[in-house]
């Protein structure tokens, strides 16, 4: 656990605070929060399920699980996920048991989804347990777009259409508590950092 007082004060079984962190597909949302986490005690990942294939420098279990449409559907049918949705044809869920047996642990835990996701959320909402929606992005679509390339793992119509999806998805900027312009990544960290410390102190 930590010594810090304010964080201390507040923990307990069962307590925690959900970070959703979203934003558009390349905006570097993935290498922020592993940093974050890495700075910081008791705050953990939600590791999502989904239906795209895996990229060839991630880990099932680690960045997601990887499951099939069948799996997926039948995850949904059992009431496995709190939110899920499409994005780009493919499936995303957050598991509700996965979320309980971070928080149960005391911890407080990073959720990265899609802006569908972050929306399906807050519409169910995860009871009393408090909710922090986080907006993550490059300060331009060109940097975006760069950033997509510079990946190498997409073709030009597949991140034409990634950008025009985060066109629509940057007007709903709104609804969310921060926004962490991630342009130079240590900044990007350091901003999400002092966002999960703050929440942390809130007194209400």
């Amino acid at each position: 656990m930590s010594n810090d007082p304010h964080h201390v004060a507040r923990r307990g079984s069962g307590f925690g605070i959900a970070f959703v962190v979203t934003g558009p597909s390349g905006a570097g949302k993935t290498s922020v929060i592993n940093r974050v986490m890495a700075s910081l005690p008791d705050l953990v990942f939600s590791v999502s399920h989904t239906t795209r294939p895996k990229r060839s420098r991630e880990t099932d279990g680690g960045d997601y699980f990887f499951v099939s449409e069948d799996e997926f559907s039948r995850l949904v049918d059992e009431g496995a996920f709190v939110e899920h949705a499409v994005y780009s044809g493919f499936r995303y869920g957050t598991s509700s048991a996965q979320l309980e047996e971070r928080f149960e642990r005391g911890c407080d835990v990073l959720i990265n989804v899609e802006v569908a996701g972050a929306r399906s959320l807050r519409e169910v909402g995860l009871g009393e347990r408090p909710i922090v929606y986080v907006f993550l992005a490059p300060s331009t679509l060109d940097r975006l777009a760069e950033r997509l390339r510079t990946r190498g793992t997409e073709s030009s119509e597949k991140i034409a259409e990634r950008i025009a999806v985060a066109a629509a998805e940057m007007e709903e900027l709104a609804s969310f508590d921060y926004f962490v312009v991630n342009d130079e990544l240590e900044t990007a960290v350091a901003e999400l950092r002092s966002i999960v410390i703050a929440e942390r102190s809130r007194v209400v």
